[in-house]
């Protein structure tokens, strides 16, 4: 990206992404109220809907897991977007245009028109691919399938589709559909010569690529013909679209079972992923031309939750990583490279390699879906397998090779994160060795400090309820505050006040009674100390009287991201009334009572210093004034 977006326009997409459309997508949504809706939370199992939308506001909330926050961040949520592309996807939806600042200024003119053109490309030539497999000249293609157990179903189901053989079938097609030249080069379709453009796919095999959202940036394509003398796979090159150490084959398919199961298995190749998600394994994905590497983890941490942050929730365990690899050599270097990854993950990770060297689509083809449901059953952690394939690569029937292959597998122990574990696998490396644990122990601890000091030795091949009511208020407790029970009868009177301010904030400016309220409460009204920052923001934007049609969003900005998630929960918790005409009448009943416990801590504080100031004294007879004039205000506030 060359810059930052504008922050008016990201405004503009909250507004104009209808919230409740783009979640309606992933959650059936009932009504919850007036102007709530409601329906099962998408990010954690859950038999009764605790998970509220409330579109006047923009905002979401789950009161299960505690996860909230705007259209954008459900977007990001759901699809394992960072921002900036959560913005873009919703911006074109939306049909708003984007502008970019800040960090070399805008971005280049026409960009955004032709990733739209080039998606379009893709989709379009998706299409023709699937209607060339069922032609007589893709018989090939379908034996190919056919062989290995993919019915027609199955192709259909992944969009499996047969570039024609021959040199422009494609090019003319998308030609004829309006395609010009420049957008056939960048598309990543067409090849070049000499003699012009021509199609990059002939005579094979094609599966779409697609990114987490579901549209085609690209294709993986098989040999057929003993005449092709390409490779046997042949993947789209890099475009503005297709970034290979970024794709996951299959993410848009598997990214709901990664999400609601918080694991993901790695497989190596398109058939794999195939064969697993119709063994019932749908969470398997697989990279495309390259290692698994570190922007891939990127994506699959996004979508498991396995960020690693101050907002995890407390308990928020269990994610895992399976990779699964042939069991000769090749397979055996690849898991030890993702050894190094492993420290990336907060999640376990694990290896499922089959004795006899089979793939899940081997496994499948020979023993059906529970072949390869045995398979992931049998898994084991990559630690484990990291370590006994290092010892296997020495000889343990004599001293020296039991004392080189502790020097090998020590960087490995020493390099586990999770220091719970670690002594477990320094006593296993000691039974598999036949050594001294304490002599092990060392060894690991020789090791771990020279990785501190400069990086570990490599030797060998080893790598280094009621909204309102109830006890809980957001899923978990935020960085610096003390969570609020809702059971607290001041608190629960404070939650909704807030929930008014954020929700209501026209009926508030138009209702004298709650006008006047708001501008005469003051933030250390609050006794919740977040409830009073959420306040202090509100009052920063100027009060209910300055919302505009992004003022949830506004509020939580300004309030910081510790306190977005409790001004997600405040903005979409139904509020106790179902008369819109009579809801700027209830907001100022409701902040009233805040104000008046507000006054009635200010009497109780005052009575206070008049007792230590002593009867007659100058501070207690000011102390006694005051006094006077709040319990004349907190009367009339009383009486209406």
């Amino acid at each position: 990206m060359a810059g930052t977006i504008n922050r008016d326009d990201i405004a503009a997409v909250r507004e104009r992404a209808p919230i409740e459309d783009i979640i309606g997508q992933h959650v059936t949504l009932k009504s919850a109220g007036v102007g709530s809706v409601k329906g099962l939370c998408p990010f954690h199992d859950e038999r009764s809907p605790s998970f509220h939308v409330r579109p006047g506001a923009g905002r979401w909330h789950c009161f299960g897991c505690g996860e909230g926050g705007d259209v954008i961040e459900f977007v990001m949520r759901m699809d394992g977007l960072p921002f900036a592309e959560a913005v873009e996807y919703l911006a074109e939806r939306a049909g708003v245009t984007l502008r970019y600042e800040a960090g070399g200024g805008p971005r280049r003119e026409g960009t955004a028109g032709q990733r739209k053109r080039l998606l379009e490309a893709h989709r379009v030539a998706q299409e023709y691919f699937s209607e060339q497999l069922a032609g007589p000249d893709a018989r090939i293609g379908r034996d190919f399938l056919r062989e290995r157990g993919f019915d027609r179903g199955a192709a259909e189901h992944f969009g499996v589709g047969y570039s024609p053989q021959g040199w422009n079938h494609l090019t003319d097609y998308l030609r004829s559909k309006g395609f010009t030249q420049d957008e056939l080069r960048a598309s990543g379709l067409v090849s070049e010569g000499q003699r012009g453009i021509y199609d990059r796919f002939r005579g094979r095999l094609m599966w779409p690529i697609r990114d987490v959202t579901g549209e085609v940036i690209g294709f993986g394509a098989r040999r057929l013909h003993d005449d092709d003398q390409g490779p046997k796979y042949l993947n789209t090159p890099e475009t503005p679209l297709y970034k290979k150490n970024q794709v996951l084959y299959g993410i848009d398919l598997a990214k709901g079972s990664i999400r609601s199961e918080r694991t993901t298995v790695v497989v190596e190749g398109y058939t794999d992923v195939m064969a697993c998600h119709l063994a019932g394994i749908t969470n398997a994905v697989a990279t495309c031309g390259t290692a698994f590497g570190e922007e891939h983890v990127k994506v699959v941490r996004r979508l498991m939750g396995d960020t690693g942050s101050s907002t995890m929730k407390v308990g928020a365990t269990g994610a895992k990583v399976i990779f699964t690899f042939d069991g000769d050599e090749a397979g055996q270097n690849a898991a030890l490279k993702s050894f190094q990854l492993d420290q990336q993950f907060l999640a376990q990770t694990f290896v499922a390699v089959d004795p006899e060297g089979k793939d899940p689509c081997d496994l499948r083809m020979g023993g059906g879906d529970a072949a390869v449901q045995a398979l992931l059953e049998h898994r084991q952690p990559l630690f484990e397998f990291v370590i006994r394939t290092t010892l296997s690569q020495h000889d343990l029937d004599t001293p020296e090779g039991r004392a080189a292959a502790l020097r090998a597998a020590a960087p490995v122990v020493a390099g586990i994160r999770d220091r719970a574990i670690q002594p477990e696998y320094a006593r296993l490396l000691a039974g598999w060795l036949g050594m001294e644990v304490e002599l092990v122990r060392r060894t690991v601890a020789d090791a771990a400090r020279g990785s501190r000091g400069g990086g570990a030795p490599r030797t060998g091949a080893v790598p280094t309820a009621d909204a309102w009511g109830g006890p809980g208020g957001y899923g978990g407790e935020e960085a610096g505050y003390a969570r609020p029970d809702r059971r607290d009868p001041v608190v629960r009177a404070e939650a909704l006040s807030l929930g008014t301010l954020l929700q209501a904030p026209v009926e508030i400016t138009n209702d004298p009674l709650a006008s006047k309220v708001v501008r005469e409460l003051a933030p250390d009204g609050y006794s919740v100390p977040q409830y009073r920052a959420i306040y202090e923001a509100i009052q920063s934007l100027g009060g209910p009287g300055q919302a505009g049609p992004d003022w949830a969003n506004d509020v939580a900005e300004a309030a910081g991201e510790t306190l977005a998630a409790t001004v997600s929960e405040l903005a979409v918790s139904p509020l106790p009334h179902d008369k819109p005409e009579t809801l700027g009448h209830y907001a100022g009943t409701v902040l009233a009572r805040v104000l008046d416990l507000s006054l009635t801590r200010q009497v109780a504080a005052l009575r206070g210093a008049m007792q230590r100031a002593g009867t007659g004294t100058p501070e207690a007879q000011q102390a006694f004034a005051e006094m006077i004039g709040i319990e004349t205000r907190r009367r009339e506030l009383r009486e209406g």
